[in-house]
């Protein structure tokens, strides 16, 4: 137990990647629609993400700056600054998406239109950052979200074949589906994994800690409990898609459908947990993405940033805060469809990848600012490998969604 309090950073960091409203919606959608047969995705982004949040959180540790800090330094202010564009609009869109799913969970438990809820949810938010004490923040939300653990349970209820599902993991098809559907599915099932605002928050979050060369090995205990907790929600997630929609070849497009296998296995005690769940993790994704977007522009712009620093001596790091949340709200309440925009979201993340995870392994192999903690030969390795396929996911999924009509 200790351990793993030890780890909800990373908990809460895998939270945002692996389980937000990107992952209720690309994991269900794909286990729905092809079973198992993208479980291999889930298991790239575990390691990758480990790989590149290792990376983040020893640079944090090491110069004791975050990462978008050292990227305007080490890249230059005008390829930092594209950067910045691109990850920050990706990174508000993303944060309307989790208020979107914050409101959704509320209008599930409360049966009131989740357009009621888009500006509770931004005030909460709000307060939440504003008040509440970063540890604090980390242990309610990054294990509250652990509640999704109600989806691994109720597979043990419902009528599941253990070993179909292993086979079918086993499987690369697009069964009844086209090819390139099933991959217009795994590019937005990988993207919603790696979410460019993720390792940001991770090291941003371990320079908020004070870590130090001293924590190393804390800092790895967050990537290698956390990010594999987060992956195996995402699994369960698609699992019970699986076994609850595949066979008849249905299709999800609400939350109250990712829900209902849970209802059937476990009653309303289930229902109520997965309810829970929804919130925790949208929340908590709202929470860090929010973050985010404020760590990355105050970065670059060399402003006093940190959410133990008050509005009064970080004002314009509180100011983008609030701003993104503002937007954020400006959107949903144009009534755009909250799913729609995750599908939207994920397709623009692909696309922007490759500006988050290039600087990150530039970086974390200059000795200026590593000296003798610089990558190994196998973690630049590993690193090379999963950044081809950040490029590959990133040059495809604009094609993809437009040959598929957005995977339809």
């Amino acid at each position: 137990m200790r351990k793993l309090l030890a780890a909800t950073l990373g908990v809460l960091s895998a939270i945002g990647g692996f389980v937000d409203i990107g992952d209720l919606v690309a994991a269900s959608q794909a286990g729905a629609r092809f079973g198992m047969a993208h479980a291999w995705v889930l298991l790239v982004g575990v390691v990758g993400i480990c790989a590149y949040a290792e990376m983040a959180g020893r640079i944090a540790a090491v110069s004791g700056r975050a990462v978008f800090d050292l990227v305007r330094e080490r890249l230059g202010p005008r390829v930092a600054l594209l950067n910045l564009v691109a990850s920050w609009l990706v990174t508000v869109i993303t944060l309307a998406a989790e208020l979107g799913g914050v409101a959704l969970a509320l209008q599930l438990a409360t049966g009131l239109s989740y357009l009621l809820w888009v500006p509770v949810a931004a005030v909460a938010v709000w307060l939440v950052l504003w008040r509440m004490r970063f540890e604090l923040m980390e242990r309610v939300f990054g294990l509250a979200g652990l509640a999704l653990l109600v989806f691994a349970v109720a597979l043990f209820a419902l009528p599941t074949d253990w070993a179909e599902l292993g086979r079918g993991a086993l499987r690369v098809s697009p069964g009844g589906e086209t090819w390139s559907v099933y991959w217009f599915v795994a590019v937005a099932l990988f993207a919603s994994t790696v979410s460019p605002y993720e390792v940001f928050f991770f090291s941003s979050g371990g320079v908020e800690e004070r870590w130090s060369a001293a924590d190393l090995a804390h800092a790895r205990s967050n990537v290698l409990i956390g990010f594999p907790v987060g992956g195996f929600l995402a699994l369960s997630l698609i699992a019970v898609a699986t076994v609850a929609y595949h066979p008849t070849g249905a299709s999800l497009d609400t939350l109250d459908q990712v829900a209902r296998p849970v209802l059937t296995a476990l009653g309303g005690a289930g229902l109520a947990a997965a309810v829970l769940a929804f919130f925790a993790v949208t929340f908590g994704a709202a929470l860090e993405t929010g973050l985010s977007a404020a760590y990355a522009a105050s970065q670059y712009f060399g402003w006093q940033w940190g959410k133990r620093v008050s509005p009064r001596e970080a004002a314009r790091f509180h100011s983008v805060l609030l701003v993104g949340l503002l937007l954020g709200v400006l959107l949903l309440m144009t009534a755009v469809d909250p799913v729609q925009l995750t599908e939207y979201m994920l397709v623009l993340s692909a696309v922007v990848l490759p500006l988050t995870y290039l600087p990150i392994l530039v970086v974390a192999n200059d000795r200026n600012y590593l000296g003798d903690r610089v990558n190994g030969w196998w973690t630049n390795l590993l690193g090379a490998v999963f950044l081809l396929l950040i490029v590959a996911a990133s040059v495809a999924a604009i094609p993809l969604a437009i040959v598929t009509r957005m995977g339809r």
